[in-house]
């Protein structure tokens, strides 16, 4: 028998033989982890992190919740796998409690393995359905990485794919921003004129089979539309019979306040896709939802989509025990009083560090958005540094906090705060404690 690995050897051969995601391979020493519970995960060391953005935006619940791991358990034992085309249990319990949970009228549903996969399924759909080819995203947008989500990506992280990543058919609209507006307007005097330019764009495109939206922006930015853009979206595709795809993977399950995204504006779209805290992130689940309208197309037309783990037994049992979890802790309603909070400890910030340009969120979902100019609102780094692989601002204050026990995701110039739905008050001020220390490293940097 091989003695155990060193916590330096785990690190090794995983930097050695496996790839990091986003990143140059060169440098990269990553920190092995051995246990998490809660809001907090531990090192080889014993050194404790306050996950203070749920990994990626993921671990809704908290880590090692007792019903998740139960349910994955009791699955194992029971049925791990059956082919799609067999009926689970599993699969109709899920399938009945999501009709409890998602926006009215989202009554079918594929199951796929990740929000990338849900994403390809739901552009198949809309192509199918609608019989028009093009898609309308947005810049400042991130939909996947298999090569039709990567296509419908705005971010940098779609550029070296191209111009295979540019799959034919894609096409960007200006983001909703109102810190930075694309197009140089200021609310409400703009008439929300980044969602009249999607208007504008079916019109004299034409073919448009959907617009596929982040209803609040994930990654790039945590960017909260005003209360009308959603609604007047909604409206436009209905005007010209394209379809609305809410990408909800990280805005979903309790994240900003309600169960998705789109309920805070009432807004129903015609396909709606998740993953991530479907299943607390213990398993890769991810799930594309069509309206019953959407659906009946394919009474009579040949479904030309599917996978060997759709509906994957072992991925929805979890899912069924997280949205139990979800009610009865009711960390929806508990995403809205700790959001509030932590939004006002967030602000309160800013008067204290220059280099803090925005604060803005939703629910247990923030941004803190930092600039080299307040008045220019210029941010520290962009796009190209980070392709480039400069050494970006935000990393270095990342890293500061880490060497005081909190982790939080740091994008381009600004942070994505986002803790598990669980969090205390007491662990809400321990990060922003350590973002409040870090930004000194910042403020140096700040041209007055």
């Amino acid at each position: 028998m091989n003695p155990p690995l060193s916590s330096q050897q785990v690190s090794d051969i995983t930097a050695q033989y496996t790839y990091g995601t986003w990143r140059f391979q060169k440098g990269w020493k990553p920190l092995h982890i051995v246990d998490a519970e809660g809001c907090f995960f531990v090192d080889a060391g014993g050194k404790k992190y306050l996950d203070f953005s749920s990994q990626l935006m993921c671990v809704t619940l908290g880590h090692k919740n007792q019903a998740v791991i139960k349910a994955i358990q009791d699955q194992a034992a029971q049925l791990a796998y059956v082919a799609p085309g067999f009926a689970t249990t599993v699969r109709a319990e899920l399938s009945k409690l999501l009709l409890e949970v998602l926006p009215t009228g989202l009554e079918k549903f594929f199951f796929t393995t990740s929000g990338t996969e849900a994403n390809e399924a739901a552009f198949k759909i809309a192509r199918m359905v609608t019989g028009k080819t093009k898609i309308i995203s947005r810049y400042r947008s991130y939909h996947g990485a298999t090569m039709g989500s990567i296509a419908a990506t705005g971010d940098p992280r779609r550029w070296a794919m191209e111009p295979a990543g540019k799959i034919p058919g894609v096409i960007f609209a200006p983001e909703v921003n109102c810190y930075r507006c694309p197009l140089h307007h200021h609310y409400p005097e703009c008439e929300i004129a980044c969602v009249e330019y999607i208007d504008h764009m079916i019109r004299n495109e034409g073919d448009v089979a959907a617009v596929i939206v982040e209803p609040v922006v994930g990654t790039n930015g945590v960017l909260v539309p005003p209360k009308e853009y959603m609604p007047r979206l909604r409206t436009i595709c209905d005007a010209h019979n394209v379809l609305l795809i809410a990408d909800e993977v990280m805005s979903g399950w309790g994240r900003t306040g309600e169960w998705f995204a789109v309920d805070h504006w009432d807004v129903k779209p015609d396909i709606l896709v998740t993953a991530k805290g479907i299943t607390n992130a213990s398993i890769p689940l991810g799930l594309c939802a069509t309206t019953t309208k959407v659906a009946s197309y394919f009474d009579d037309h040949f479904f030309s989509h599917g996978h060997t783990y759709e509906a994957h037994p072992l991925t929805l049992a979890p899912a069924i025990a997280a949205i139990n979890e979800l009610q009865r802790m009711n960390l929806v309603d508990r995403s809205v009083t700790m959001g509030e909070y932590l939004g006002k400890k967030l602000a309160d910030l800013k008067p204290k560090h220059p280099s803090i340009g925005d604060v803005r969120g939703l629910g247990l979902f923030w941004a803190v958005d930092l600039v080299r100019n307040r008045n220019t609102r210029q941010p520290f780094n962009t796009m190209p540094d980070k392709v480039s692989g400069k050494q970006l601002l935000v990393d270095r204050v990342a890293a500061e906090m880490m060497k005081n026990g909190v982790f939080v995701q740091a994008w381009l110039s600004h942070f994505v705060i986002a803790p598990p739905l669980i969090i205390t008050q007491e662990e809400i001020d321990l990060g922003v404690k350590a973002l409040d220390d870090a930004l000194t490293i910042a403020d140096h940097e700040v041209e007055l």
